[in-house]
């Protein structure tokens, strides 16, 4: 049986440079902002891939995809591109494997994070 579960990669320098730009309760509020936006997100990935939305899907897996990089999660980023990637190509094959890879490494990310709410990188 495979395993699924994502492995998290967060980049703590860019969490570390956010802070040093804003400060930590700026940057403790974009960080959380960004987090929720990402949720929002994920879950309406989700419903309109099972719709059969993709073009709308796209725009949507875009913003995600800047946001996760606005807040050091690259691995996430890279799957959103992917994620586009297998919509640009009209491959529903590998848009089902990897939007279900975005799901799982969008949930982990949010938990690691999460877990970090000290937010003290």
């Amino acid at each position: 049986m495979l395993a699924m579960k994502e492995p998290v990669q967060l980049d703590a320098d860019k969490l570390e440079q956010l802070f040093d730009q804003l400060g930590d309760k700026a940057a403790e509020d974009v960080v959380c902002r960004a987090m929720e936006e990402l949720a929002v997100r994920l879950a309406q990935a989700e419903r309109l891939y099972r719709a059969g939305k993709v073009a709308e899907m796209r725009k949507c897996v875009r913003s995600m995809g800047a946001i996760a990089t606005q807040i050091g999660m690259g691995m996430l980023s890279r799957i959103a591109n992917d994620v586009i990637a297998c919509i640009d190509a009209c491959d529903g094959n590998a848009l089902a494997a990897v939007h279900q890879r975005m799901l799982r490494a969008g949930e982990s990310s949010l938990t690691e994070i999460w877990q970090l709410q000290d937010l003290s990188v």
